[in-house]
């Protein structure tokens, strides 16, 4: 199952979207991490954190959580709940995202988001198994 967790990091790293944001990311069994540094080129123009990085970051980490439990096909958010408490100006963003429960066709994951030790947000989704292969994904067999 590690080549499958690896893989998936692969895939993580290798999609376009993420040359802006440079991330790095560590997925387990039923759990994954992403962590970026905060830049202000994410800033909105009250000068901190654009809520769209919030949620980026919450909803990838519940998606590989759920995705590591999934190694034939590329999971699908089918929805995702963000609630954010705190704004965010600088240091370093850490997303944690875990399996609460699968149920049938559908996988339930939370995140959370830290920031220097506190947490600035959370969040909660349903994923599901879509009709793509992971094995036709390059980034994803590029190991």
């Amino acid at each position: 199952m590690s080549s499958h967790y690896r893989a998936l990091e692969n895939m993580y790293l290798a999609a376009p979207v993420n040359e802006l944001y440079r991330p790095a990311i560590q997925v387990g069994e039923a759990f994954a991490e992403i962590s970026i540094a905060v830049d202000p080129q994410f800033f909105h123009a009250g000068e901190a954190l654009h809520g769209s990085v919030y949620f980026k970051m919450l909803d990838d980490a519940a998606f590989f959580a759920a995705n590591s439990m999934v190694e034939d096909v590329f999971v699908l958010t089918g929805s995702f709940d963000t609630k954010l408490f705190r704004p965010v100006t600088g240091g370093k963003l850490i997303a944690q995202g875990k399996i609460d429960r699968v149920e049938e066709d559908k996988i339930y994951a939370s995140s959370r988001l830290m920031n220097d030790d506190q947490l600035v947000a959370a969040g909660r989704g349903i994923f599901y198994r879509s009709n793509k292969p992971l094995s036709e994904i390059s980034s994803y067999k590029n190991l």
